[in-house]
This record gives structure tokens, C-alpha cells and sequence, in this order.
């Protein structure tokens, strides 16, 4: 239920700094969203390979606001409590995950990996949220589905004094390029996913820029014209 990984795409255009690089054995993409100006960032979804992450931080100066999970899978969070510890930046993810974080022992028995270390979670998510670094501001979409407690990040093209050309969703694993979320692991609902996708993310504009958790970029537009998950449904 994921697209093919994509390459590390390191750029600072169009008024942002915008950092993704796929990380971990399941390719997570990890994205840094950055202010040129005040060269302050977010942080989602550091699954692994903090080391790369922490360079890439380094290099563009950037001092992380907040660490934001879009959902508790450990291919998303593994990363958490070591980026915490170096940035001192507060975790920030929805109350309905945190069952799934907690019980991390579960995900890595089922994937037959060592159980990363967990950490606090410094502030819980709920719908209509208002992220703030920089001169940007995102609002939380709660999109249950794959998860009880998935969450997305809306980023509109008119965010705070820095005008970007599109609007930008981070979907996490709730949409991708031609699919949606699988819905077959700890708390997963097909019913809720397609709520939450045909309900929240189709009501975004078409030219919406998304940032899917795994697998290249995507827009609103393409995916309620082709994605085989919504058109048929």
C-alpha cells in the first residue's frame, strides 16, 4: 500500500526549506520544513537514521520548534526519543496513538526488529490545531484510518508573512501516489479512512502539494482523477 521510495530531495525554494529523505528499512519519509529567515524548523515523522537527519539540520542551521508524528507505526517513530534528546524540541502527536507507541514491544515483535526506545510525548494533537515556526502555520487534520490517531498537516499557500506557490499537505500513510493507507494492522478502519480522505483531504484544493509518508509526491487534484482507492468510491 505504499509507492516506490523516492531519493533524498534537499531544496530551499520557493520562500521554504524543504528537506525529505527516506529513512529506515521501510523507507519513511522523514521531512524537514524549514524558515530561510529565522531558521527554524519542523520535524515529521523521524522513523530512523537520526545521524542524517541531525546533518541535514546542521547544514542549513536549522533549530528544530517541534518533532511531529503523523501516526505511531514504528517505521515512523523509531527515531523520536534520540532526536528529542539531541534537540531538546517537544513530541507532538495524537492522544489516540499513544497506545500504539507505547506497546512499540508489539511492532518490532511483528516486524522481528530491536524495540526502539520510546519517550515522552510533550503535546497531544486534535483536529484544528495551529502549528507555529517561523513565518509558518499549519493546521492539524485528524484522519483516522490507518491508524486511530493519524494525523495530517495542512500548510496553506497564504501561511504567516512567506507566500508559497501551493498549499502543501503532509499526509502521512493516509494518502499516497495511487493509494491510500493500508488498514490492516492495530486499529485500522477502511471505513474511517475513506471518512477521513473523502471527508478532509478531497475538500482541499486541487493544486494541494502532497507529501505522502512513503513514495514521491503527489496533489489532491491527481489523486481524485486517478487513485483507484477514491475514484470508485
Amino acid at each position: 500500500m505504499m509507492s516506490d521510495a523516492v531519493p533524498a530531495f534537499d531544496a530551499v525554494s520557493q520562500g521554504l526549506i524543504h528537506i525529505t529523505i527516506p529513512v529506515g528499512m521501510l523507507q519513511c519519509n522523514c521531512t524537514i520544513i524549514g524558515d530561510p529567515i529565522t531558521r527554524e524548523a519542523l520535524v515529521v515523522d523521524p522513523g530512523d537514521e537520526v545521524t542524517r537527519i541531525l546533518e541535514l539540520l546542521g547544514r542549513h542551521r536549522l533549530t528544530v520548534k517541534a518533532i511531529v508524528s503523523t501516526h505511531a507505526h514504528i517505521d515512523h517513530v523509531g527515531g523520536l526519543s534520540k532526536l528529542r534528546q539531541y534537540t531538546g524540541a517537544p513530541i507532538l502527536m495524537h492522544r489516540d496513538d499513544l497506545p500504539l507507541y507505547q506497546g512499540m514491544e508489539v511492532q518490532a515483535a511483528f516486524l522481528g526488529v530491536a524495540t526502539p526506545e520510546i519517550t515522552d510525548v510533550d503535546q497531544l494533537l486534535k483536529e484544528g490545531d495551529a502549528l507555529r515556526w517561523g513565518s509558518f502555520e499549519a493546521s492539524v487534520m485528524h484522519t483516522p484510518g490507518h491508524t486511530p490517531g493519524s494525523v495530517c498537516l495542512y500548510l496553506p499557500k497564504g501561511s504567516g508573512e512567506i507566500v508559497i506557490p501551493a498549499p502543501r499537505l503532509f499526509a502521512g500513510d493516509t494518502l499516497f501516489a495511487g493509494s491510500i493507507g493500508r488498514t490492516d494492522l492495530w486499529g485500522g478502519s477502511m471505513d474511517q479512512i475513506t471518512d477521513s480522505i473523502h471527508g478532509k483531504l478531497m475538500q482541499l484544493p486541487d493544486d494541494t502539494i502532497v507529501h505522502p509518508g512513503h513514495g514521491p509526491l503527489t496533489t489532491i487534484g491527481q489523486e481524485r482523477n486517478t487513485n483507484p482507492f477514491l475514484i470508485h468510491t
